[in-house]
């Protein structure tokens, strides 16, 4: 499984696309995208993502946070499906931080 920001260009080893984000990102239309799923109900709450605002010291108690939103999510199944349907899935998120975004947290969980 890959994690790239969907503001990237897609690389040729991508795979299935899906874009976590609750959000659509701003400035990027969505057939400059290459999102095979859009799966905006496995992003975490407005509530959570106004909370954490992207603070890295906040991050480890968002992940907490966001693996309990996501247990009983059906959107959780539907990106477990997605991964058992395709040898190889790309997980986009919009975030600036490669390394403290709901995608990150994702990743884990589906290992």
């Amino acid at each position: 499984m890959l994690l790239a920001r969907v503001y990237d260009p897609p690389g040729d080893d991508d795979g299935f696309r899906v874009l976590v984000d609750r959000v659509w990102p701003r400035g990027i239309r969505k057939a400059d995208a290459h999102v095979d799923l859009w799966l905006r109900e496995v992003g975490p709450s407005t509530e959570l993502r106004r909370w954490f605002g992207h603070d890295p010291e906040r991050f480890e108690e968002f992940a907490r946070r966001y693996r309990a939103e996501l247990a009983g999510n059906p959107a959780a199944e539907e990106l477990r499906a997605a991964v058992r349907e395709h040898p190889r899935v790309t997980l986009l998120y919009g975030a600036r931080d490669a390394e403290h975004n709901q995608a990150v947290v994702l990743a884990e969980l589906l290992r």
